[in-house]
């Protein structure tokens, strides 16, 4: 095989239009050659969250666009490449539609190997495009999305640990913005309001911390934040008080459920002094991180944190799963469908609604 494979990555599963060229190198990590993204913030700014019909128009009108300016950013010609990868779940089925029929447009009029990616797998190799990892790892994924526990044994070879049972934390983050009438995204103006608060003047709920398990919960949190906000007349001072005992609490409960989720990890493998990576769009909160380094060194592992610019949604993980799916003989024929739920362990519980038993 090739030793220097070279990837086009294509990623359209919400808000995000973008394009990558990656080659492997003899490091055995990744030479970003192109990583190109295209934010809709504005575009779904006023309405407080995504609207999927905007997002995926926005995604037709900028798709060949970003592809354009990646193959040109990269020096490498289309036909150059080794294989094309295109997100093809989880997501929003209209804007993954836009990346997965182009991707495979290219593939097969190139007649180049294609590869359909999970998106969560895309986070969960993530680290790889600039460290060499050994598996098995413990993944945490916390992203607007998803928020869960994984062992990482292998390419395409996982077991949840736990995940949340309502709402993603990047959702919980986003909705508390907005009951504070606070810009979107909220994560990262959460984190800017909570540097200017007192995270003690809140006493805000920890949902099932106390239940075996590493499990998660976000909703009764959030609802917290709503009671509190009905309470008084918004000011200033209010919402960075807010917004710093809202952010404290996320990082007390991450911090006590990663502990079990180490020692789950730990019991199950057997392995000591193994990598703890830290992945998806939350994975930028610098306050989280602090903490999870600090839990990270308490309990004997070694903590992994992408660059800011591989935290959020990006086409470089997608190309670079491509490219790890590649080399294990994963490829798929181009009548791949996209998938609006595709769980990386498919023998784990479904996790959502009332009535669980946790």
């Amino acid at each position: 095989m090739k030793k220097k494979l070279t990837f086009l990555g294509i990623e359209t599963s919400c808000d995000e239009t973008a394009a990558a060229v990656i080659r492997e190198n003899q490091a055995g990590t990744a030479d970003i050659l192109a990583n190109v993204v295209s934010s809709q913030t504005k575009e779904h700014e006023k309405f407080g969250g995504v609207v999927p019909e905007l997002a995926a128009r926005a995604h037709v009108e900028n798709i060949d666009f970003i592809i354009h300016k990646a193959i040109k950013k990269s020096k490498v010609s289309l036909n150059e490449i080794d294989g094309v990868a295109a997100t093809a779940g989880p997501g929003l089925i209209v804007c993954l539609g836009v990346g997965l029929s182009i991707g495979k447009t290219i593939a097969g009029i190139l007649k180049k190997p294609f590869i359909a990616v999970n998106h969560l797998e895309g986070h969960a190799l993530s680290p790889g495009l600039e460290n060499k990892l050994d598996f098995p790892y413990l993944l945490l994924l916390i992203s607007g999305g998803h928020s869960q526990y994984l062992i990482v044994h292998d390419v395409d070879n996982y077991k949840q640990l736990g995940t949340t049972i309502d709402d993603a934390l990047g959702e919980a983050f986003d909705k508390t913005a907005k009951m504070l009438n606070l810009s979107y995204p909220g994560g990262k103006v959460i984190e800017l309001y909570a540097k200017k608060g007192n995270k003690k003047i809140f006493k805000l709920p920890q949902p099932i911390i106390n239940r075996a398990g590493c499990n998660l919960s976000f909703a009764g949190l959030k609802t917290a934040v709503l009671r509190e906000t009905k309470k008084v007349k918004m000011n200033s001072n209010f919402k960075y008080n807010l917004a710093a005992s809202f952010q404290d609490t996320v990082i007390q409960i991450l911090s006590k459920k990663t502990k079990i989720a180490m020692e789950k990890f730990t019991y199950e493998t057997g392995k000591q002094n193994s990598n703890f990576v830290v992945a998806g769009g939350v994975a930028a909160n610098a306050a989280i991180k602090k903490e999870l380094i600090l839990v990270s060194k308490k309990m004997k592992f070694i903590p992994l944190f992408p660059k800011l610019e591989f935290c959020g949604d990006n086409a470089a993980m997608i190309a670079w799963a491509g490219i790890k799916r590649f080399k294990k003989n994963l490829i798929n024929d181009l009548e791949f469908k996209a998938r609006s739920r595709w769980p990386l362990d498919l023998n784990a519980p479904f996790m959502k609604g009332p009535g669980l038993k946790i």
